[in-house]
């Protein structure tokens, strides 16, 4: 392994113009950004590195250089050649941004609880993906870790970056990101928190940081079903076992993560990362990906644990964007599905209102009904509106009391007893069918009678406002 210079490097000021050479020298130096919100009530000085500040969008791409120079140095990887690596991800971004400059083929390995962006990421850098069982031991033959060891074996002029057991991994953050970090917060940190994954980051800031002060505390973060908690706590391995937020935790010890370095462990659950991911992005504007809001939530409990005062200053890491989780951390649907979001107003349904009625039979009328029958109808099961129905069933329209009491107060109009409904009828009544959400009744309801619901052309339901105040005021708990 060879010492790099991270970027001290190829950026050119020339004539008045000012440039990064490539895109690699944008890599580092990373803000720091305050929390405020998410922070309320606590004394310590909470400040997040925002890794996706990075050209890749993550920390790994501090990796993804440094692994490939090395290669390159000590003849592992020779022009044409192809990277392979397993990789939830962010790791792969890394690698291909600095493949694509170069001039190498990439193939990444990835569990399929990864999200669909990622795939599609790497394959925009013209990677190609292969995705594999998540609920396998690590050494089983189908385990990423075991695929990608194979396809270097079958792929000519191939090496496997080997982020988990590759000392370049730690050794890049000692030598970029610790010295960043001294530097930000002018050698006053107390504190550094950060999830755990190949631990090639906790490792190596943390070697950087207790060499300028042995009392920086040195915190991991560790999702509940992974091994390296109560590794660390008890020296007992742990069978591993499935978990949600991506890019943290392992059912094996890398040989990246130098245990020693770390004085404690927090342990954070799916819904607590995950909910504290929506926060950090409607509380503090940070778009930050789940294990984002693990480290936060993680950090967050360090500190009300240890009580930590105003000199505190506590850095924790963020390490990557949001925007590869939108189709999970930031969908309701899949939020609620995997449990970890309560059910919201706004996702109440038209069938869900009308479920809930006291009875569930619609009443409906016809053009060639007679008034006073209509009027009959609605006395006689004490509604203000119904439905007018064709021979078929199909709805015509509505009718309701204000219709009719507007009719029968016409001055000039002779009422005779056999008169019918059908000029009363209002053929432009607003019409849903039963999965229509709570936002889009309110915006039909606010200025009409009542919304009827249909489903393949017939009548389901009819909903005033006071049947949905009904509904509301039932699900306060």
């Amino acid at each position: 392994m060879t010492t790099f210079d991270p970027v001290a490097t190829h950026q050119t000021q020339h004539s008045g113009l000012y440039y990064h050479d490539t895109i690699l020298t944008t890599i580092g130096n990373t803000p720091l950004v305050r929390l405020n919100s998410v922070t309320s009530g606590l004394d310590a000085l909470v400040l997040a590195k925002l890794e996706y500040f990075n050209p890749g969008g993550s920390v790994k791409d501090r990796i993804g250089w440094p692994i490939i120079d090395d290669a390159e140095r000590d003849g592992r990887l020779r022009p044409g050649g192809t990277i392979v690596e397993a990789t939830s991800g962010n790791t792969g971004v890394g690698l291909a941004i600095a493949a694509a400059l170069k001039g190498y083929r990439c193939i990444f390995v990835m569990p399929d609880k990864m999200s669909q962006e990622k795939i599609l990421l790497l394959r925009a850098f013209g990677a190609r993906v292969v995705v594999t069982p998540t609920a396998v031991e690590p050494d089983d033959p189908r385990s990423y870790y075991s695929v990608a060891r194979r396809l270097v074996e079958e792929t000519p002029n191939a090496i496997l970056a080997n982020q988990y057991h590759n000392p370049v991994n730690p050794q890049a953050h000692y030598e970029m990101t610790g010295p960043e970090i001294w530097e930000q917060t002018g050698g006053r940190i107390t504190h550094l928190i950060t999830g755990m994954g190949t631990g090639g980051t906790i490792t190596g800031v943390g070697r950087y940081l207790k060499e300028q002060n042995p009392d920086v505390q040195i915190v991991g973060v560790d999702p509940i079903g992974s091994i390296l908690y109560e590794l660390h706590r008890s020296g007992q391995y742990t069978s591993a076992e499935g978990y949600k937020v991506e890019g943290i935790g392992e059912d094996f010890l890398p040989s990246t993560t130098d245990l020693s370095v770390i004085d404690t462990i927090v342990q954070v659950n799916d819904r607590e990362s995950l909910l504290m991911t929506r926060r950090l992005v409607r509380e503090e504007g940070i778009f930050g990906g789940g294990s984002c809001g693990a480290a936060v939530a993680g950090a967050l409990r360090y500190v009300q644990q240890q009580r930590l005062g105003p000199e505190a200053v506590v850095v924790v890491i963020l390490p990557d964007s949001g925007s590869r989780y939108l189709s999970k951390v930031f969908d309701d649907d899949w939020m609620r599905e995997n449990g970890f979001l309560e059910g919201a107003w706004t996702d109440i349904r038209a069938g869900d209102v009308q479920s809930r009625k006291p009875s569930d039979r619609v009443y409906t009328a016809r053009a060639d009904d007679r008034l006073r029958d209509v009027v009959a109808l609605m006395k006689a099961h004490n509604v203000s509106q119904l439905p007018v129905v064709d021979e078929n069933g199909r709805l015509r329209g509505l009718v309701s009391e204000i219709d009719l009491l507007n009719h029968m107060l016409q001055v000039d109009h002779v009422h005779e007893a056999d008169e019918t409904i059908a000029e009363m009828i209002d053929e432009d009544a607003p019409v849903v069918g039963p999965n229509a959400r709570l936002e889009t009744l309110m915006s039909l309801i606010s200025n009409r009678p009542a919304v009827v619901i249909v489903r393949d052309d017939r009548v389901e339901g009819i909903l005033t406002k006071i049947d949905i105040l009904d509904y509301l005021s039932s699900q306060i708990r």
